[in-house]
C-alpha cells in the first residue's frame, strides 16, 4: 500500500463509525505485536522511543535517532504508522518531511515547549501545525496531523481554553485535536461538544473505558507510554527477583519461536 493510501486509510478512521484505538510502540516487537493483536493502525511513543535508546523524554533525543526508530517501525508494518515527534524538533515543516520520507502516514505534535515549562501561544502552535500541512501538501503524502494541547498537563486548564486552541489547530490544518490530561467524563464530554472536529485521549487507569468513550463521542484513543512503563516495571521485578532471591518465577513471557516468527517478516516496505 502506498503512502498516500495509507495516510488516507488512518484519516478515515477517525470518522468512525468505531472508535480509532491506537496503542503506541517503543521498537519493532511491540510494534509488531499490537499490529499482530489486532490493531487497524499503530502510534510510536515519544518518551517510550527515547527511553529505549538511552534518552529522558522531552525532545531530550536527537531528531534523528527518533526517526530513525519510526522508519524501522514503519518498514515493519504493513498497517499505517504515526509518529509521536513531540514539538517538532525545533522545525515543524522539516521534521514533518523527514516523518514522511521515514513512512510515517501521521503526526502528533505538540503545544507544550520543549522544556515542559509552558505552552506557546496560540499563534505560534497553529503556525507549527500549518507548517506540517504545508510540507505534507509538497510531499504530496496527506499526513494525519494530531495535534496536542497541554493546557490540562498544567493543572489550571479549562474546557474553554483547550477548545480555543482545538479549533485554532484544526483551523490551520490539524485533522484531530489530542487533549492530554483529561479523565472525567464530564471534561471529555464538554470538549467532544465544543471542539469542531475529531478528539483525541490519553487512555488512563481509572478512567473511562474505550467503549465509554466511544459513547461520549472521542474518536481516537491511545496509551501513550504506558505499555513501555509496564513493560520497564516488569523487567525490574525480573531483575530484583534474578539478583534478590536467585529466582526465576517470571511472568509468562512469549514463546521463542513465536517471537521469532512475528518478527520473520521484518521489513514491509512502501511506496511514496
Amino acid at each position: 500500500m502506498s503512502l498516500r493510501a495509507k495516510a488516507e486509510l488512518l484519516r478515515s478512521l477517525h470518522a468512525g463509525p468505531r472508535i480509532l484505538v491506537l496503542p503506541n510502540a517503543w521498537d519493532v516487537a511491540s510494534a509488531r505485536i499490537f499490529e499482530d493483536a489486532g490493531a487497524q493502525a499503530v502510534a510510536t511513543t515519544s518518551a517510550g522511543v527515547a527511553n529505549a535508546l538511552g534518552y529522558p523524554d522531552g525532545e531530550a533525543i536527537p531528531a534523528e535517532e527518533m526517526l530513525w526508530m519510526v522508519e524501522r517501525i514503519a518498514r515493519a508494518l504493513s498497517v499505517p504508522v504515526s509518529a509521536d515527534l513531540e514539538s517538532g524538533y525545533g522545525d515543524p515543516g522539516a521534521t514533518a518531511e523527514a516523518a514522511i520520507a521515514a513512512g510515517a502516514v501521521g503526526l502528533n505534535l505538540e503545544d507544550g515547549t520543549r522544556d515542559g515549562e509552558s505552552i506557546r501561544s496560540v499563534d505560534a502552535a497553529a503556525a507549527a501545525v500549518a507548517a506540517v500541512r504545508e510540507s505534507a501538501e509538497r510531499s504530496g503524502v496527506p499526513l494525519v496531523i494530531n495535534a496536542r494541547t497541554d493546557v490540562f498537563l498544567r493543572g489550571d486548564g479549562s474546557v474553554e481554553e483547550a477548545a480555543e486552541r482545538g479549533n485554532a489547530y484544526l483551523a490551520a490544518g490539524a485533522d484531530c485535536v489530542f487533549a492530554i490530561g483529561v479523565a472525567d467524563r464530564e471534561t471529555i464530554g464538554a470538549l467532544v461538544g465544543a471542539i469542531r472536529g475529531p478528539v483525541s485521549v490519553l487512555a488512563r487507569a481509572g478512567g473511562p473505558s474505550v467503549p465509554e468513550l466511544e459513547a461520549l463521542g472521542v474518536r481516537r484513543v491511545s496509551i501513550g507510554p504506558w505499555a513501555m512503563r509496564a513493560a520497564s516495571s516488569l523487567t525490574r521485578r525480573i531483575g530484583e527477583q534474578l539478583l534478590g532471591e536467585g529466582t526465576y518465577a517470571f511472568a509468562d513471557w512469549q514463546p521463542y519461536p513465536d517471537l521469532n516468527a512475528l518478527l520473520s517478516r521484518h521489513e514491509v516496505g512502501t511506496d511514496t
